[in-house]
């Protein structure tokens, strides 16, 4: 009987599965990334040898395994790690932001830009579309009366790297 009571609580801490769980972990097994899983894990992304973004200092990134809540060739990729783990991953542009459209490009005059605003090559704008969708584009070129922009994701195109550690994975609830 003690036993089970502590399987139990362990359950409920999110620790240990009791038979087989959602991510389909033996009894006494760690459970394992897999879909239904609840997953807490450390990263550093990096692009072209740059850092360009890290949970260091920050708190563990968070998602639900097959919701589709992070790129999907991370998620292919992290499937049977358990807490602890640690592993590089790579993500090509198709599993990642997807290939640069050449046609996700925008001409709009400086008078639809708020008066305020300054425009220069690299900047980004984050702007709503008709249906009333936040979008991020980057000025790519500031002609004399209008702006040319880019709507393709900054990473597209980019194969990324990342470096992660998985902190903790445990049922959903």
């Amino acid at each position: 009987m003690g036993n089970r009571l502590v399987r139990v609580f362990l359950v409920a801490a999110g620790v240990w599965a009791w038979g087989m769980g959602a991510a389909g972990a033996a009894v006494g097994e760690a459970m394992v990334v897999g879909d239904s899983a609840v997953v807490r894990f450390d990263f550093t992304l990096s692009v072209d040898g740059q850092v360009v973004d890290s949970s260091e200092g920050e708190q563990p990134m968070e998602y639900t395994h097959g919701k589709q809540q992070i790129i999907p060739g991370l998620e292919r990729q992290l499937v049977g790690l358990k807490a602890g783990d640690e592993r590089d991953i790579t993500v090509s542009p198709d599993e990642g932001f997807g290939t640069i459209d050449p046609e996700a490009v925008d001409e709009v005059q400086k008078s639809e830009l708020p008066s305020t605003m300054t425009p220069q090559a690299g900047m980004r704008l984050t702007g709503r579309d008709p249906s009333g969708r936040t979008f991020v584009a980057t000025v790519k070129e500031v002609k004399s009366d209008s702006v040319v922009l880019d709507l393709n994701h900054p990473l597209a195109g980019k194969t990324l790297n990342f470096h992660v550690k998985i902190v903790e994975v445990k049922p959903v609830q």
